[in-house]
């Protein structure tokens, strides 16, 4: 048995020959044996060890064994540790009952029987050691119960925690969704309202173009007025893009831009826009890549933001527009920019600002700041639609009195930029030969107004008003050269009547005019010309010119004989 587990046993006796007599006796037990040979001795050995068991005897002078017996149950810390009396005079039955009563285990007389102590010694040492390690096994079982009470209550809250951030995160989930949903219906709504307008507009704006042309040199006040209405119709087209724009179904014609020579190119413009008392700085490094982006759109979005910029210092101030190359490597947390390469265009103004509240609603469709008839609210909106339908983003830094700063991230171009320049062209009707012209819409001003535009370039309109109106007359054998056809129709689409026109007529040139960019398949790969609503005089006389030229000779033939 090692020294450490052993226990030890104190023997107290006055009488130095019973001392040796126990040692000699108990030896074979094995365990550390302690004398002591008077009370105070033996106070003296219990505080200063653990003690298992005490062998005392009865009768010694100064205290005896009854007495110091009582002494040591009076102490909290020896109150559990076993006693044995031992004596040869006091073995009376009321000797023997006091000896228990004072707390005695056992009570043996002299002399001693050798192998009866040892056994009885034996009992008591091993209860003790049983005591001791059920004592430690008590200990570690609370020591690991209090672990696992507290791993429970740390589980516990973190479990709440991930409860309630998983609550949060559902609810702004839940309300991104419903922003999303929102911000969807009201996107297909104004890019409805966008096709309906763009027919009006089609139909406003032609009309006056032929006006103008029978307009007399000499009746200035007229020319006057109808400018005036040409300048309304192209302030609700510009007011028809932004709309698209914000509803993301624009149709955008992405580019290599290179966007240092596009601003330096709009710098007059910006100036004059901006107006007196506000500086202008364009900072833009040399070797700055290209973007990707459709130029006409980005030039309308940085005026747009020049303006806003413009509004919001009233006292004049400074407008600082720089661009840097940025790249993405990893998308952090919010982040609504994947990996890859951008350009950052910075807008800086030193303006009043914006408080958080207004920061918050500031690129939602119709929210404005400028008080009624001073703005449409779809400014941010439209450069917010632009940047999202082109794979960037709007990010947009404000305090109150601090100025603000938009940040409009673009993809980079893989390709040279191409030269963008913004000088005014004449206009210039292509040379095309006389021609039988079908037109194809449901919407009796744009018919009015595009037959009298086609009529006035030398062609010959033939009007249908539906898709089977359309079929209708090509299979009775009228001669037609082309086909002009809206698409947004009831019962059959221009794409579909496109299709038929395709498998009936082959060889038959098809042009898809549209106001509203969405649509389910590219016009182009399916051999069809797209026309743009509103357009121009001068861009039907284009897209009819690009139809019939594949043709050396531009010749009626009737529709009968293609089938």
């Amino acid at each position: 048995m090692n020294d450490v587990e052993k226990v030890n046993i104190l023997l107290v006796d006055d009488s130095h020959a019973k001392l040796l007599s126990h040692e000699a006796v108990l030896a074979e037990v094995g365990e550390n044996l302690l004398k002591a040979s008077s009370a105070r001795q033996a106070f003296e050995v219990l505080l200063k060890n653990e003690v298992a068991l005490i062998l005392i005897d009865v009768c010694m002078p100064d205290l005896d064994g009854f007495e110091l017996a009582a002494m040591i149950r009076e102490h909290p810390r020896f109150q559990t540790t076993a006693i044995i009396f031992v004596s040869a005079v006091l073995m009376t039955k009321p000797d023997q009952l006091r000896g228990y009563q004072l707390g005695g285990v056992d009570y043996v007389p002299v002399p001693v029987v050798p192998e009866l102590l040892r056994a009885k010694v034996k009992v008591f040492v091993e209860l003790y050691r049983k005591t001791r390690q059920l004592e430690r096994f008590n200990a570690e079982l609370e020591r690991r119960v209090a672990e696992r009470t507290a791993d429970l209550q740390r589980f516990n809250e973190e479990l709440e925690q991930r409860i309630d951030d998983r609550t949060r995160e559902r609810e702004t989930a839940l309300a991104q969704l419903f922003e999303a949903q929102k911000m969807d219906t009201i996107g297909r709504l104004t890019g409805g309202v966008a096709h309906d307008f763009n027919n009006l507009l089609m139909a406003v704006l032609g009309s006056l173009a032929l006006l103008e042309k029978r307009l007399g040199a000499e009746d200035q006040h007229s020319r006057r007025l109808l400018q005036n209405a040409v300048q309304g119709a192209q302030r609700g087209a510009a007011l028809t893009q932004r709309l698209l724009a914000f509803s993301r179904r624009q149709e955008l014609k992405p580019e290599s831009v290179d966007v240092a020579q596009l601003v330096n190119g709009m710098e007059e413009l910006l100036k004059r826009a901006l107006g007196h008392g506000i500086d202008l700085s364009l900072n833009f490094p040399s070797g700055l890549p290209p973007l990707l982006a459709d130029a006409n759109q980005l030039e309308l979005a940085l005026l747009n933001l020049a303006l806003n910029a413009r509004d919001a210092m009233p006292k004049g101030g400074r407008l600082m527009v720089a661009a840097a190359a940025e790249t993405i490597t990893q998308r952090g947390p919010g982040s609504r920019l994947v990996p890859g390469d951008y350009l950052r265009i910075s807008i800086v103004d030193t303006g009043v600002g914006m408080d958080n509240l207004t920061l918050t609603k500031a690129t939602e469709p119709f929210f404005t700041t400028k008080g009624p008839g001073k703005g449409t609210g779809l400014g941010l909106s439209m450069v917010q639609g632009l940047a999202a339908q082109s794979g960037g983003m709007l990010d947009i830094h404000s305090e109150p009195d601090e100025g603000t700063t938009i940040d409009l991230w673009l993809p980079r171009a893989t390709t040279s930029a191409v030269s963008v320049t913004r000088a005014a062209q004449a206009a210039h009707l292509p040379n095309t030969e006389p021609c039988k012209v079908m037109i194809v819409d449901d919407d009796l001003l744009v018919m009015t107004g595009t037959a009298a535009m086609i009529d006035d370039l030398g062609h010959t309109s033939i009007e249908a008003h539906s898709a089977a109106e359309a079929l209708a007359k090509l299979e009775s054998g009228i001669e037609v050269d082309v086909v002009i056809t809206d698409h947004a129709m009831p019962s059959m689409t221009g794409l579909q009547l496109a299709e038929c026109i395709q498998d009936r007529f082959p060889g038959l040139p098809i042009i898809l005019a549209t106001g509203y960019a969405e649509l389910p398949a590219d016009p182009v790969k399916l051999g069809l010309l797209k026309l743009t609503k509103p357009c121009t005089q001068q861009e039907i006389a284009a897209a009819i010119h690009l139809a019939l030229g594949s043709r050396s000779a531009v010749k009626a033939f009737p529709a009968t004989a293609l089938r």
